[in-house]
């Protein structure tokens, strides 16, 4: 991966050579100079065996019934959006009924259809002119996605047990990739403020900007819980340790996060009630007990509660 992150499936001494040249892609554009950029590109990453080049999506669909006929069904296609006729989301969408998908790349020069590029469950949303080093991280990907439906026991059977007697890695040192913009961040756990719900997926705020992640709110709240994340609406999943402020105005209850201010609901007011007092008690001195009552505010907290 170009990120520097180390890749167990990548780096294992005994997948490396199993991944050159293992992948067989269709690239589609109607545009004969970009197509040609991208099939280049395509063709100069070593783990790509074979890639077929087409014009229009009804030659695309012509090439892949073709190789699922002769028992090779291609690893992915990239695909350009903005085409005469079926366009690309059109394509994705026909795409999506096969038995068995292939993974599609978004290839164009335009960032407005990339919500609805993610919705139709696109691996990757690439922006022209392409760059090698982007274009590895879709390959990369492409690479986890086959892996992972030939071997779908694998991941699981890879992970030692945890003795009983050692302590798991610190949830907070997870990092997640989140797409922005056909740009694939990469985010620490630790970083993010708050994280908003968008149907299938989830938009995480951090101060410096926001991504998407493919994931639902629910998911994300039991995942994340150990590291400090509460639920405080059904939109709305917040880290503890970025609330500035709790405010209770006309009978609602709100948070404060880097100046943004999310309602809570009052499902889940008590919960987050207790929690910011129970983060906000100083701890006891050694043998001695807390006294009563020792709650201190800490960052405005519990000051209009």
């Amino acid at each position: 991966m170009t990120s520097g992150l180390p890749c167990p499936l990548c780096e294992g001494p005994d997948r490396r050579g199993s991944l050159e040249r293992s992948l067989r892609v269709l690239a589609v554009d109607d545009e004969a100079p970009a197509l040609e950029d991208l099939t280049y590109l395509l063709r100069s990453d070593p783990r790509i065996a074979h890639v077929e080049a087409v014009t229009d999506a009804t030659k695309a669909l012509r090439v892949l019934h073709r190789a699922m006929d002769a028992g090779q069904p291609l690893d992915a296609v990239f695909l350009d959006i903005r085409m005469p006729g079926l366009d690309g989301l059109d394509l994705a969408r026909v795409l999506s009924r096969f038995a068995q998908p292939p993974p599609v790349v978004f290839v164009t020069a335009h960032q407005q259809p990339a919500v609805e590029a993610f919705e139709l469950k696109a691996l990757d949303y690439l922006l022209k002119p392409v760059r090698q080093e982007r274009l590895a991280e879709s390959v990369h990907r492409i690479v986890h996605e086959v892996w992972d439906s030939k071997n779908p026991a694998e991941p699981a059977a890879a992970v030692p047990a945890q003795p009983a007697n050692t302590t798991p890695p610190e949830v907070g040192d997870e990092v997640i990739p989140v797409e922005l913009g056909g740009v694939t961040r990469f985010i620490r756990l630790a970083d993010i403020r708050y994280v908003e719900a968008h149907g299938d997926y989830a938009r995480l705020h951090t101060a410096t900007g926001s991504g998407l992640v493919r994931a639902a709110l629910n998911g994300l709240e039991e995942r994340w819980r150990s590291a400090g994340f509460v639920r405080i609406h059904r939109s709305h999943l917040v880290s503890l340790g970025h609330i500035d402020e709790l405010r209770l105005e006309d009978g609602h209850l709100s948070v404060t996060i880097g100046g943004v201010v999310l309602p809570v609901s009052r499902r889940h007011a008590r919960h987050l009630r207790q929690l910011l007092v129970r983060r906000a008690r100083p701890a006891p001195v050694s043998g001695q007990a807390a006294p009563a009552g020792a709650a201190q505010p800490r960052n405005g907290l519990g000051s209009s509660s």
